[in-house]
């Protein structure tokens, strides 16, 4: 109840400037202490995955967090990880505002933020301040001004930046608000993009004495046949994870709602059918190969345990966490339990 309220408070304001009072508010809510005093769901047995052990399955996707600034904040809400990001190795401002649009009707968001952030070296800067010591994805992009075909350059850049800090990281090849960033999802340009980083994670290993696992994160906007195509790169350069999905190019649900034409991507509720769509399909094509992380339309806890019954090891939260408050990651953790139990 009292979240509802803040929500009705909050959307009376522009979204973006909510979302920047929201981390601010989470950061010094944990700079105070105040997290201390958060209840935390408890979940059975951990979920093991990528060599990490976590305490529940549950995760927050990149996107929120940015920089780094409010992990612990975060962390208080109960979730068994948090990812950051996306980072790129120079700051940039992104695109012009507005560029994030609520569509409550359908508790949907549009966004063409453009991967705002303050660079990769700052979110290391405020990493070092947080007390968080549970798991911690860091998504890797690269700047909108570097050449696609420079791109694993930046990707580079980033992986050698944060791989002491990292617990996993994850490479970001499907937002749809940076020009020509998801043609990195296919054919030669993923395969040499996919052997790069593998090479690199090879030696960044044998200098640190550990291995970081590295996620790809996808879109969910691909045919069959792209899918399959994605999940034999996949395998073939052993990657640790992949991430379905990231937000959608279709406006299928909302086209009559007063912001569904603008550009830019769309999360929510309107994506978990084609997230879960890609889900199921990967499942098939990789067998086993590697996890699956789900992401995509999660607005309920009976949405999360969906997604694992499609395929996915674990899920992450963000669009529906805006619209149902913290309520939704104790339910999506009670859901996935009662899922379990059902199955033993």
């Amino acid at each position: 109840m009292l979240y509802d309220l803040a929500r009705t408070l909050m959307f009376k304001l522009d979204p973006e400037l909510t979302h920047n009072l929201a981390i601010g508010a989470l950061s010094l809510g944990a700079g105070l202490g105040l997290d201390r005093f958060c209840n935390r769901e408890e979940f059975s047995e951990p979920v093991e995955i990528m060599g990490l052990r976590f305490p529940n399955p549950v995760g927050l996707a990149a996107g929120l967090d940015k920089n780094g600034e409010a992990v612990d904040g975060l962390a208080a809400l109960g979730f068994g990880f948090i990812e950051v990001g996306t980072v790129t190795p120079r700051p940039q401002s992104g695109n012009p505002k507005p560029r994030l649009f609520r569509i409550p009707e359908h508790r949907a968001i549009i966004n063409r933020m453009g991967f705002n952030n303050a660079g990769v070296d700052q979110l290391l800067v405020n990493l070092e301040r947080a007390r968080y010591k549970g798991i911690l994805g860091i998504n890797i992009g690269k700047n909108k001004t570097t050449a696609n075909d420079r791109a694993h350059e930046d990707y580079l850049v980033c992986l050698r930046k944060v791989y002491e800090r990292a617990s996993y990281i994850t490479v970001n090849i499907s937002s749809p608000n940076t020009p020509g960033l998801r043609t990195l999802q296919f054919g030669e340009s993923l395969n040499t993009l996919l052997d790069a980083l593998k090479t690199e994670q090879a030696r960044l290993t044998r200098v640190h004495g550990r291995y970081v696992p590295i996620a790809v994160k996808i879109a969910p906007d691909m045919s069959r046949e792209e899918i399959t195509l994605v999940a034999g790169s996949l395998k073939t350069y052993e990657m640790d994870a992949v991430i379905a999905t990231n937000t959608t190019l279709s406006r299928e649900g909302v086209e009559d709602s007063r912001h569904g034409g603008e550009e830019g991507g769309l999360s929510g509720e309107p994506v978990r059918g084609p997230s879960n769509t890609t889900i199921r399909q990967l499942a098939a094509d990789l067998d086993g190969a590697l996890p699956i992380i789900g992401v995509g339309g999660i607005c309920e806890g009976f949405d999360a345990a969906e997604k694992l019954e499609a395929g996915a090891s674990l899920v992450q939260l963000y669009s529906g966490l805006i619209y149902a408050g913290p309520r939704l990651v104790r339910d999506s953790i009670r859901e996935i339990e009662l899922l379990r139990n059902a199955k033993r």
